[in-house]
Order: structure tokens, then sequence, then C-alpha cells
């Protein structure tokens, strides 16, 4: 094996990418403003050329071969099994760009994510000559995925869409946020509501599936009803094929930490959450695509399913979790930010959790009160963002 060969990755993915190949297209990114985002803030965004998009391309292909005739020497018939993955990951001259082809090929997802944040910054004809490319070295790909920003997509006309669509590109990721323009505004989304709807339409209208991020309390105390009302009036117009829920969480690093301690924005609680999701849910009557809450930021992770077949079931889940006592929200949020519990029915499945989880809350509360079992809440949350 050569150690030189890899190729150049992004920070970031959705979790629903996490079997895919990650090829980095651009690097960070160009709006990079935004007070409740964490990532890419000390890194400058720049483009690749179509030439180094291409290398890296080409270098994963040679990854993927070299991967491949591993198989066939073990007598695997070229399938990467476990076998394979475990002789790529436990040699310690293949890096991380081994481990991830051997991973995806593993997988068999036939998926690809390109990052970095706002790929459609490029000369559409040079992401159509990057696609067509990829497609060219890796035939078996099914889905090539970016994200993008509303602001981005609106500059870029229906027919230029349809050529990366033709291209490849199945799917786009745009961080909606919020459809309020008070929340977008004072969060520096740098993106207004109507550029929002504009922006899902064309997406849809050349062809390509839509997912669309939402971040539950992203309007705080002051503004959640505005929120939660009118980005449900957003994704009425659109009928992206996803909404994604990311609630908002506050690490060290993100910058309205500093509008949260003066006093200047004032973040919700989960209970309070539960109500905006609530709400936000209700207010959906134009959507027949998938929700999905698939992060474990989120506190009520089976809050899924297609709407509107499955409204009723999801406002169940939320109903569910608010008629628990006061005691049993507490365990299960706390259960849940340490990765224990992934619904309210995984309170009554194993009872020894539970317990364990019972005692560290009596003994949090014997040495710092409820506000130490609030910071541990917080802090555990924080930690996978």
């Amino acid at each position: 094996m050569v150690k030189t060969l890899r190729f150049e990755q992004g920070p970031i993915r959705p979790p629903n990418e996490a079997r895919s190949f990650l090829l980095r297209v651009t690097r960070n990114c160009p709006w990079n403003r935004c007070l409740f985002c964490p990532v890419y803030k000390t890194k400058k965004f720049s483009l690749r050329s179509v030439e180094e998009i291409k290398k890296d391309i080409q270098t994963a292909r040679d990854i993927a071969d070299r991967i491949i005739e591993i198989s066939w020497k073990l007598g695997l018939n070229g399938v990467v099994t476990d076998e394979v993955l475990n002789h790529v990951i436990n040699k310690p001259e293949c890096g991380m760009s081994w481990q991830s082809i051997a991973v995806w090929l593993y997988c068999r997802t036939n998926e690809c994510f390109l990052q970095d944040a706002d790929n459609l910054v490029m000369k559409p004809e040079e992401l159509v000559e990057v696609l067509k490319f990829l497609r060219e070295k890796f035939p078996d790909i099914t889905r090539i995925t970016t994200y993008a920003r509303s602001r981005t997509i609106v500059r870029r006309s229906l027919e230029e869409l349809k050529d990366l669509r033709q291209a490849g590109l199945n799917r786009i990721h745009v961080g909606l946020e919020s459809g309020s323009d008070a929340v977008l505004n004072f969060m520096k989304k740098g993106v207004t509501a109507v550029q929002h709807i504009d922006a899902g339409k064309r997406v849809l209208d050349a062809g390509m599936e839509l997912s669309e991020y939402v971040m539950p309390g992203l309007g705080g105390q002051d503004l959640w009803r505005e929120h939660a009302i009118e980005t449900a009036h957003v994704l009425n117009e659109i009928n992206p094929d996803f909404i994604r829920l990311r609630s908002l969480r506050v690490p060290d690093r993100v910058s309205i930490l500093e509008k949260v301690n003066s006093g200047e924005f004032n973040m919700m609680t989960d209970d309070m959450l539960v109500d905006e999701i609530k709400l936000f849910v209700n207010s959906l009557v134009r959507v027949t695509g998938v929700i999905a809450s698939d992060h474990i930021m989120n506190l009520l992770e089976d809050v899924a399913g297609r709407m509107p077949d499955d409204k009723e079931k999801i406002l169940g889940v939320i109903m569910k979790y608010q008629k628990l006592s006061d005691e049993e929200r507490l365990i299960y949020r706390v259960g849940r930010r340490g990765g224990i519990y992934h619904s309210t029915d995984d309170l009554e499945r194993d009872p020894v959790k539970r317990k364990k989880i019972e005692d560290l809350i009596f003994q949090i509360r014997l040495e710092s009160g409820e506000e130490g079992i609030e910071k541990l809440i917080a802090d555990t949350g924080n930690q996978y963002i």
C-alpha cells in the first residue's frame, strides 16, 4: 500500500450521509456569519479548482481499486467484507482516506456527499464537469448530495440547476433554520423567507430532492411562536422531500452565547422546545414529505414520519412526553442526552439503566442541586456538536 494515496475531506456531513463517500468540493463556508453555527468560524472559505477535485476523485478511485484487490487476494471475490475492512483499518500506513473508502465500499450505499457548506457557489459549468467526472470514475454511484444556501440557489437559473441534475446531482440539503425574517435577521443568516421559498421551489422544479433543515429553539423565548408558525408557512409553500430537525445547542464556541450571557437572547428549555415543535407540526398543512429528527441533539428522536399520514403519530409522541411527570421527564432528558434513550418508551425497557440514571440524578442533586442537573444535560447535549 502507498501511504501518500489520500484525498481531502471536510470536517462535517449530515448524519444521514455517514455511510457516503465524502468528497470535498469547496473549503469551509462562503457566508460564515450565522450566530448559531460553530463550524468553520476560524477558517477562510476557498474554492478548489476542477483539476484539484478531479485529482482527488481519481485518487479515491485508485484507493477503491486497491481495496478491491485486497479482497481478491483474500479470496473474497472483490467484496469488501469485515475481514477486508479490518485489514485496512488495522494497517498503520492506511490513513483516513483508505479507511473512509473501505467503510463506504463495505456499506455499499453507492452514495456520495459533496463537502463543504455551499458548493453551488462554484461556476455551474465547473461543477457539472466535476459531477460528470465523478460519475465516470464511479459509475455505480446512485445518489450525489450537497449542502447549498438558499441565497446561492436563487442566483442559479432553473436551466443551470437542471444541468446539475442531469450531470448527477440528486439531492440538495438546505439550512432553512427558520421561516421568520425576524429570526433570520437576528441570527445573521443572510437570507429571507421569500428567498428560502424561491430556492426550494427551484430545486424541486429542477428535478432534485430537497432536504430542508429546521432549528427548533432558534427564536428563543421571545420569538418561538413566530418562528414555529412562519417556518411551517415557508415549508408549506415549498413542500420539500425531507424536513430535518436540528434543535439549537449553544456550546462555548458559538457566537450566540454572547447574547445569551447578556440576556439579549433567552434560551428555550427542553419542555418549551417540545411545545414549539408541537405548534410547528400542527402548522404543517400542505407538506407531503418526511419529517426526521435524526440527530442526538434532538430530545424526541421518534418525532418522525411522512406527512400527512403520520402527523397524528408524531403529535402522539410529543403528547406522551408532555404527559410524563416532572421527574419522569427529567430522567428521560438525562438518559437522552447521555445517548441511552431514543424514545420515551425506553423509560420502561431497561430497569437497570433507569436505576443508574436515577442514582446519578440523586447524587448530583446532593452535590449541586437542580442547577447541576441542568448543567449536566446541557454539557452532554453540547458535546455532539
